[in-house]
């Protein structure tokens, strides 16, 4: 059916059958069309738009201490959604066939099965349970009708429900007919309760009979895990408080005898979902090359120039023309129309496409001097408007880097004028007068103001440059898109946009999110309610439609090259790699199976919530102690007993020196365990503790202090940022051993001495040591200088002139055999090609990090066969840490890692689960 054109421009209304009074006035600025049709199969997704689950049945839903209790006021991000980890933990519930009325007033096309918002409206002066349809673009196609809406909206307003929508018909006169889905949590009891009013109100659900005899049965299991687990606790003994010695001598050993007690095992095994849905080799191979710019000093490898050239393109893209068969940045040209094939928004108005991409080349295949050669190729701003200045966005650790490689790269005659905007350098620079600037996360986050309107462009900083090109350096450091460092990227103003990171996806999908918002990616894809409709929720359940979504979108605005593709041919030497189990001594076994007969007791009561119980806080405790005493009994510290007892009685803890270091033991604690922020739910990037020992991103609670002076989780008083602590050292480090006898060895010193003393090691053999806790690394000082071992050490605690000093030195010196490295400061920027050999001392849940760690010395320039080696104590809970890594390699492998929900409570049952992994 033909619509009828109106020249009344009313967008915003509450209409029902039959009624045509309109609420408010505005303008649509596109004209009218009727829908046009669509096979089934052509639909690409689920549905779209969502109300999410409020905090208060988050927690409900879930298994919590005071530790986990959901926030309130979470961080306001510019999305409407308020909660994007609830989406993902949602299931569905039913669709409810309505239809849209008040179509009249909309002149914007409508596509059958486009997706679209419902939004409500309780503030309609003609009706206080109006829900609004909005397109992907925000604009209003019209309302829910009448009689929907008022069983519907008490729901929407509970926040127990989310709802997506779909067209599901061609748009009449005065309606459209819509599908709504309704999803509500995965917890049985309370969404049966739900079902059940649903069932009430007369909405379409299925309640499911209780089962009677699998909860009873799961009782008894629970009531018998708790008594043996308190039998055990009460069994333990206090041995464990005596410092043990090994008393068997250091065996010299061969590397061959070392290698056959070892098993192999591949790092590189892991993979990345824009490896399995981007372009694949055969095409990467055949990409058009571009010339090495007349610039650059050092001339690129094919790859690279293959690199340059893409990158180019896309930095100019251009809209299919009428009849291309194909996509471009999921747009497709219909006719005189342009429609998205995600969300089947269609328009007239030729959309406004990305300019840049996602650069995820393996770590060590030089990102950076692709970038160099792209800034040399084209610094011709595309906008009037525009400087010709790239912004360059780094950790702090790689700025002086990012220089030194651009000097190291470009002639002499051309390299263009540099300003490391950080610190005392920001005062009175004028950055116009230069050609490129590097600052860091921190620098951008702390000139961002967030506010509702458009950025506004400031005299000075940051924000008053129109970039050429924003590059970010890492730019997986953005994935949370609530953190004010993802803001305060996503409201730069830039010509180009560019994101580098060899790990785009870390967790799940959200992570790349966060990086389509960045790059300005149009079509509705920039909503996080659209996001999870399109891509998230269909990949989860396997919707092939999600799949070839994801394929297109990523080889769109992604570019990922591997070490190991053919084509690349960077003669990097053989990589080997060994897990060396480790038995313990006899006293370091007594030691270690009181810890976990502690935990299993521990976990076994906070699961049945005891009165009294422990925390999960108590929890962490106690795994970590299992970790450490792996490594060395002199580890072990009870953090948080004297904390807790002091919490109980006054519920925050005067900010005296003393209590400040016990707050930094317990937030070090949380940083150890990779905690997330209690807020976003995300990684503690910027980690800091309050009084009422609740641990959060900076940027988040810093947030949450200017609107309501309270914490998020127990509402206890916080005057002001002021009263927030620090960790003990900048990178998040524990502070070090306490004095340890020298002479004090462990099985696994006793084996990595073993390591760098083996004799058949190639000669010029030079080891990185990676530990988590530089505490260990005190520990392994003495026993290497026993052995003649010259080494150097790199630790947060050094500044970055020292941290360049020990690499030169390590790197430069032959007598210097050993580099100490913690995780935390080397995992990230860091050229470590000198080693040859790779000690990883011990592990934790995510691989991402170990395995960056790793690519500082395999890497190109790498000339050397490398040999990695794992140490694993032989039937601890390292051997059950790998397992769990291998799981989220898997994970990452497909991309379907959404079942990790980091939800408040979901996330905590999940990491409860690989708890449970680790004590069977």
């Amino acid at each position: 059916m033909t619509a009828k054109k109106r020249h009344v421009d009313a967008i915003d209304l509450t209409q029902d059958e039959g009624s045509s009074r309109p609420a408010k006035v505005g303008r649509s600025p596109q004209p009218r069309f009727s829908g046009n049709s669509m096979n089934a199969g052509q639909r690409f997704g689920q549905d779209t738009a969502f109300v999410p689950l409020s905090q208060a049945d988050s927690i409900r839903f879930s298994q919590l201490d005071d530790d986990d209790a959901g926030a309130d006021d979470l961080v306001q991000s510019t999305q409407n959604a308020d909660d994007f980890n609830s989406i993902s933990d949602s299931e569905f519930l039913t669709d409810l066939p309505t239809k849209i009325v008040g179509v009249q007033y909309y002149r914007g096309f409508a596509t059958l099965g486009e997706h679209v918002t419902v939004k409500r409206e309780p503030q309609n002066p003609y009706d206080s349970n109006a829900i609004r349809v909005l397109n992907v673009m925000g604009q209003q196609i019209g309302h829910i009708p009448r009689t929907v809406a008022s069983k519907l909206a008490k729901y929407m307003d509970e926040k127990c429900v989310m709802v997506e929508g779909i067209l599901t018909g061609v748009i009449g006169t005065y309606d459209c007919p819509l599908k709504l889905r309704l999803y509500a949590t995965r917890n049985p009891v309370e969404q049966e309760a739900l079902k059940r009013r649903m069932k009430q109100d007369r909405f379409p659900v299925q309640i499911r009979p209780p089962n009677r005899a699998a909860e009873a049965e799961r009782d008894r299991i629970r009531k018998e895990a708790m008594k043996r687990g308190n039998a055990e606790e009460a069994g333990r003994q206090d041995s464990y408080t005596q410092a043990g010695r090994s008393q068997e001598a250091i065996n010299p050993a061969t590397l061959e005898d070392l290698i056959n007690q070892s098993s192999t095992f591949n790092p590189r095994q892991m993979g990345q979902a824009v490896e399995k849905f981007g372009i694949n080799e055969s095409d990467l191979a055949s990409m058009p090359m571009a010339d090495t710019p007349s610039s650059m000093k050092t001339q690129l490898l094919s790859y690279q120039r293959q690199g340059l050239a893409w990158m180019l393109a896309k930095e100019a893209p251009s809209l299919p023309e009428q009849g291309s068969p194909g996509t471009v940045q999921l747009w497709k040209r219909e006719g005189i129309r342009y429609k998205n094939i995600a969300t089947h928004f269609a328009t007239s108005q030729p959309p406004t496409l990305a300019s840049g991409g996602i650069l995820a080349d393996d770590m060590g295949l030089g990102k950076t001097i692709q970038i160099i050669s792209l800034i040399m190729a084209n610094s011709k701003p595309r906008n009037p408007q525009s400087s010709s200045i790239t912004l360059i966005i780094s950790p702090v650790g790689v700025m002086s880097n990012w220089k030194g490689q651009i000097e190291a790269h470009v002639k002499p005659e051309h390299i263009p004028k540099i300003l490391v905007y950080h610190g005392t350098n920001k005062k009175g620079a004028n950055l116009s007068g230069y050609d490129v600037v590097i600052t860091s996360y921190g620098a951008l986050a702390s000139e961002y103001t967030q506010s509702d309107g458009p950025p506004v462009k400031r005299s000075s900083g940051l924000y008053s440059v129109n970039w050429r090109r924003v590059v970010l350096d890492e730019g997986h450091t953005i994935r949370n898109p609530r953190s004010k460092g993802a803001l305060a990227a996503y409201n730069l103003q830039a010509d180009s946009r560019w994101t580098l990171t060899g790990t785009p996806i870390i967790n799940s999908l959200r992570d790349l999110y966060s990086q389509v918002r960045f790059l300005k990616l149009s079509g509705g894809l920039d909503d996080l309610a659209m996001f999870n409709a399109v891509l998230i929720r269909p990949l989860s359940q396997g919707d092939p439609d999600g799949v070839y979504l994801l394929q297109e979108m990523m080889a769109a605005i992604c570019l990922r090259r591997r070490k190991d593709m053919e084509f690349i041919n960077l003669r990097l030497p053989p990589l080997k790699s060994h897990v060396l189990r480790i038995k313990f001594h006899s006293h370091e076994q007594e030691k270690y199976e009181m810890f976990q007969a502690e935990a299993k007791g521990m976990l076994n009561q906070y699961q049945t919530k005891g009165s009294g119980g422990p925390t999960y806080s108590h929890i962490l405790e106690v795994l970590l102690r299992m970790r450490q005493v792996c490594n060395h009994w002199a580890l072990c510290k009870d953090r948080v007993t004297k904390l807790t007892s002091m919490l109980e009685q006054h519920k925050v803890v005067e900010l005296t020196p003393e209590n400040v270091k016990a707050l930094q033991e317990l937030l070090q604690l949380r940083i150890e365990s990779q905690e997330t922020c209690a807020i976003c739910l995300d990684n503690l990037e910027q980690p800091v503790i309050t009084a009422c020992a609740h641990a959060f991103d900076k940027a988040c609670i810093e947030q949450v202090i200017e609107r309501q002076h309270k914490c998020p989780m127990c509402r206890a008083d916080i005057k002001d940022a002021n009263n927030l602590v620090s960790p003990a050292t900048e990178m998040g480090e524990d502070m070090g051993a306490d004095s340890v006898d020298p002479n004090a060895t462990s099985s696994k010193v006793d084996a990595l001495i073993k390591i760098l003393t083996a004799k058949g090691q190639t000669e010029g053999t030079k080891t990185v040591v990676f530990s988590q806790w530089t505490s260990f690394l005190d520990i392994l000082e003495p026993h290497i200088k026993r052995h003649g071992i010259q080494f150097v050490r790199i630790d947060g605690k050094l500044n970055s002139k020292k941290r360049d000093q020990a690499i030169t030195e390590f790197s430069n010196e032959p007598n210097c055999t050993v580099l100490l490295a913690s995780l935390n400061v080397c995992s990230v920027g860091l050229n470590l090609v000198a080693a040859s050999q790779v000690v990883l001392c011990d592990s934790w849940w995510a691989p991402a990090i170990e395995d960056q760690a790793m690519d500082r010395v395999y890497r190109l320039g790498q000339t050397r066969e490398t040999t990695i080696w794992r140490l694993v104590m032989e039937g601890s809970i390292e051997d059950r840490v790998i397992e769990i890594q291998e799981n989220k390699r898997l994970l990452s492998m497909t991309a379907l890692s959404e079942t990790e929900n980091k939800k408040k409570g979901q996330h905590t049952a999940a990491r409860l689960g690989d708890i449970e992994k680790l004590l069977r």
